[in-house]
C-alpha cells in the first residue's frame, strides 16, 4: 500500500504562483512514475504532468511553459511548480503513483485562482 499526501494548494491571484508537493510512503518511490492530475467542477480529471523514474517530464499543452514537475527520490516527494496561474487552472489537484502492479492516488488539494 502506498499513501500519497498532497499539500501546497490554496487561493492565489491570477498571475501568481504555487508549489504543490506530494509525499509518498514506502521504499519504492524511485520506481514509480508520478503524475499530477486535476479536476475542475463539472469536468473530467485530466493529466497535467507526469514525471518518469529518470525525472523526465511531460506536460499538458495547457500548462507548458508555466508548470514544472520534479521529484526528489531521497525525500519520496514529487513537486509541481505552478507559475503564471490563470482562473482556468482552478481545480482539485491530485498526484498519482503508477508502476508494475500499482496505481495509487492522493486525496487531492484545492487550487483556486481568483482575484
Amino acid at each position: 500500500q502506498v499513501q500519497l499526501v498532497e499539500s501546497g494548494g490554496g487561493l492565489v491571484q491570477p498571475g501568481g504562483s504555487l508549489r504543490l508537493s506530494c509525499a509518498a510512503s514506502g521504499s519504492r518511490f524511485s520506481s514509480y512514475i508520478m503524475g499530477w492530475y486535476r479536476q475542475a467542477p463539472g469536468k473530467q480529471r485530466e493529466l497535467v504532468a507526469d514525471i518518469t523514474t529518470s525525472g523526465m517530464t511531460n506536460y499538458a499543452d495547457s500548462v507548458k511553459g508555466r508548470f514544472t514537475g520534479s521529484r526528489d527520490n531521497a525525500k519520496n516527494t514529487v513537486y509541481l511548480q505552478m507559475n503564471s496561474l490563470k482562473p482556468e487552472d482552478t481545480a482539485v489537484y491530485y498526484c498519482r503513483a503508477t508502476g508494475i502492479g500499482i496505481d495509487y492516488w492522493g486525496q487531492g488539494t484545492q487550487v483556486t485562482v481568483s482575484s
